[in-house]
């Protein structure tokens, strides 16, 4: 496997891109942050986030205290404004719903090389707050990375977000980071070890839902795991 490397113009991009957009968000709303002291710092893991608008990513990638790597649709990288400032970060394209070996292979050297991985389970944006059931990739990754996930619930971040700012509203916006999830190695074969990863990425699902308002529960109503 090939060493993971963030290309120098990218780093000095972040630089500047997350006080940027933190300031911004600081502008627009109220920003709160919640569990800063349950993200293992220095190590690799997984960052698992609820994902209602295309407010989420930004929030979480300019707030969270260590710089992670963010995987996001290829689609989006194709809408203005949205695009240019995603390759800027240096998102790494995902192709929804299709097996890419190299695209596995990068986030496992990304984890590899001890960066902190973001990925939104549901594998796009709901437009409400209601979760959607997760799509499988989390647990893969689980399962080939044998990394901690970190689960972060997002509130506020509604499609509605920045006309509310605009009219001066300054929505409230918090980023409530949960405990680690532990995974033990993956043992099952064949169609029952397919149906452990949709369990994981479930499970994972629900952690995120413990951490947020019964109405953003969605499919996960009533299965949501409270943060002890």
């Amino acid at each position: 496997m090939k060493p993971y490397r963030i290309p120098f113009h990218i780093q000095a991009n972040r630089i500047f891109l997350r006080p940027i957009i933190r300031t911004l968000f600081h502008i627009l709303g109220h920003v709160k942050v919640l569990g800063r002291e349950n993200i293992p710092f220095g190590k690799p893991y997984v960052i698992a986030m609820n994902h209602i608008s295309i407010f989420d990513p930004p929030l979480l990638v300019s707030f969270w205290p260590e710089q992670p790597e963010v995987i996001g649709a290829a689609d989006v990288f194709e809408k203005k404004g949205q695009g240019p400032l995603l390759s800027m970060y240096g998102v790494i394209p995902v192709h929804r719903g299709d097996y890419d070996r190299m695209l596995l292979d990068k986030v496992l050297a990304i984890l590899k090389a001890g960066h902190p991985l973001v990925i939104a389970p549901e594998g796009g944006r709901s437009h409400e707050p209601a979760m959607r059931r997760a799509m499988p990739g989390v647990g893969y990754i689980i399962e080939h990375a044998q990394v901690p996930v970190v689960p972060v619930g997002l509130v506020g971040t509604t499609d509605d977000f920045w006309q509310r700012a605009k009219r001066g509203e300054m929505p409230n916006l918090e980023m409530r980071i949960g405990k680690l999830i532990r995974f033990p190695p993956m043992t099952q074969k064949g169609m029952e070890r397919r149906e452990a990863r949709q369990r994981n990425a479930d499970l994972v699902m629900r952690y995120i839902a413990g951490l947020l308002p019964e109405e953003y529960h969605g499919v996960y109503t009533g299965q949501a795991i409270s943060p002890a």
